[in-house]
């Protein structure tokens, strides 16, 4: 695994998506379906392990029918 700068920014962001996601109404395979990426990606998202990229939080963003702004104020 690469070495990580923040891990805990990126634990932090992890369990607000996981937040918004179950608010949401979808489980990880929903939102990995509906925003078009591997569902092992988004368990390693919500738990701090990766740092995704711009283009896949948009598209997590748009899956959660929410803005990238609200996705990102945690």
């Amino acid at each position: 695994m690469t070495k990580v700068r923040d891990r805990k920014l990126l634990t932090q962001f992890g369990k607000h998506l996981r937040k918004v996601r179950i608010a949401s109404g979808l489980s990880q395979e929903d939102l990995a379906n509906d925003s078009d990426i591997p569902i092992n990606q988004v368990g390693r998202i919500e738990r701090g392990e990766i740092n995704p990229s711009l283009s896949t939080l948009n598209s997590i963003a748009k899956a959660l029918e929410s803005d990238l702004s609200h996705l990102l104020d945690f």
